[in-house]
């Protein structure tokens, strides 16, 4: 059973939790004749949304203590004992380098950035395009909503952060096994003392990079978020490895547990687990509490429908027994211990 520690390096390159291989240009090659033959509906043919936060639902606490807004792909605001996190925020309209290619969303943002609510965590798990949004972060930290909030991210992001503009007294990074404390920014009516919450770094089995030269070069993280009444498990970008038995053991349960279930192919299932791997994964770690599958409905990154993801996890769901909590996007919705929920805004009109 591996063992969860610190990250190791060979050389500069940061290395996976497990022996994992990379895609190498010959494979890419195989890669692309299969998207150009691919007939699958990767995009949706019909105009998606538009959905819309109400933006006032923030003022007022959730009563469960935790509630969760998700953007859509791997995006969310959670609320969570009194603090709120913004997750893997990307508000861009592609998920590339450039503005004018690469994967388009197929839906806006349920909410504009400046109406954000005052934010006490920014949390980034790696640096790639779908999880951290380049205008996203430039425009984001310079908005009132985020002028107090403490960025966590994982080793050598806090690069990617200054260079979007944070602030650079405002970034932590964490190694695999770090955790931080975060006070709210003020007390709570319901508590004259400020909330606090515990942040995780964990392995992950993924890779990181923003160009041809530079993968590897920061690290790439999961994360575990326990406040006072709850406790969440963030997959972030994960292949199915047996590390998540021993998440489960050290850090769980979990009331909810976030698995990417997206932009999955059995090219790449060493970095990428797809539905069948993320049923496994939760099995893995105890199948307590309820199962949100994140990573898919915003972007084109695979060969597959991208309704498949979704479909398949409830397949999956309903032939294991375990509780699936899948809510509409920009819904804020509250987590009812025990609960499911799914949503069917995906389906066809």
């Amino acid at each position: 059973m591996p063992v969860l520690e610190r990250a190791k390096k060979k050389g500069r390159k940061f290395q996976n939790p497990v022996e994992t291989k990379q895609a190498m240009f010959g494979l890419l090659f195989k890669i692309l004749k299969l998207y150009k033959t691919n007939k699958e509906e990767r995009i949706p043919r019909h105009t998606l949304g538009p959905f819309h936060t109400d933006a006032s639902i923030y003022d007022h606490p959730p009563a469960s203590g935790l509630r969760i807004t998700w953007m859509g792909h791997s995006s969310m605001l959670i609320e969570i004992d009194g603090l709120r996190v913004l997750l893997d925020p990307v508000w861009d309209k592609r998920a590339s380098p450039v503005s004018w290619a690469g994967p388009k969303r197929f839906f806006g943002a349920p909410l504009p950035l400046n109406e954000l609510p005052a934010l006490d965590v920014i949390l980034n798990s790696h640096d790639h395009y779908d999880h951290l949004g380049a205008q996203t972060i430039r425009e984001l930290s310079h908005l009132p909503a985020a002028r107090n909030a403490q960025w966590v991210t994982s080793l050598g992001v806090g690069k990617r952060l200054r260079c979007f503009g944070v602030n650079p007294e405002k970034i932590a990074e964490l190694d695999w096994t770090e955790s931080l404390t975060v006070a709210a920014q003020k007390p709570s009516s319901e508590s004259p003392t400020a909330a606090e919450l515990k942040i995780t770094a964990l392995p992950a089995r993924h890779f990181s990079g923003r160009g041809m030269f530079d993968r590897f070069d920061t690290l790439w993280s999961s994360f575990v978020l326990q406040g006072s009444r709850h406790k969440i498990y963030f997959g972030a970008d994960s292949g199915l490895w047996d590390g998540f038995a021993e998440i489960g053991r050290q850090y769980g349960p979990f009331d909810l547990t976030m698995l990417e279930v997206g932009a999955f192919n059995p090219l790449w299932k060493s970095i990428h687990m797809g539905p069948d791997g993320a049923a496994e994964a939760f099995t893995m770690m105890g199948a307590s509490g309820l199962l949100m599958p994140i990573h898919w409905g915003l972007f084109s990154l695979a060969l597959h429908a991208w309704r498949q993801p979704i479909e398949r996890i409830i397949e999956l769901a309903d032939q294991s027994g375990f509780k699936l909590w899948s809510p509409a996007p920009g819904v804020p919705t509250e987590v009812i211990p025990g609960e499911p929920h799914r949503s069917p805004w995906w389906r066809s009109p």
